[in-house]
């Protein structure tokens, strides 16, 4: 029985983590900019190579 309370614990703890890795994302910006990405690959390369 102790054993569940032991992966109980360590599943929250690793759940606080993420948590927290996604407020840290957030407040770094790292979902600002949610348009370019998806038509990037709409736009051709600048230098393509030729053959």
């Amino acid at each position: 029985m102790s054993i569940i309370y032991f992966l109980i614990g360590c599943s929250v703890l690793l759940a606080l983590c993420f948590l927290g890795a996604f407020f840290w994302a957030q407040r770094s910006g790292q979902n600002d900019d949610l348009y370019t990405p998806s038509v990037r690959i709409l736009f051709d390369d600048e230098e393509s190579p030729e053959k």
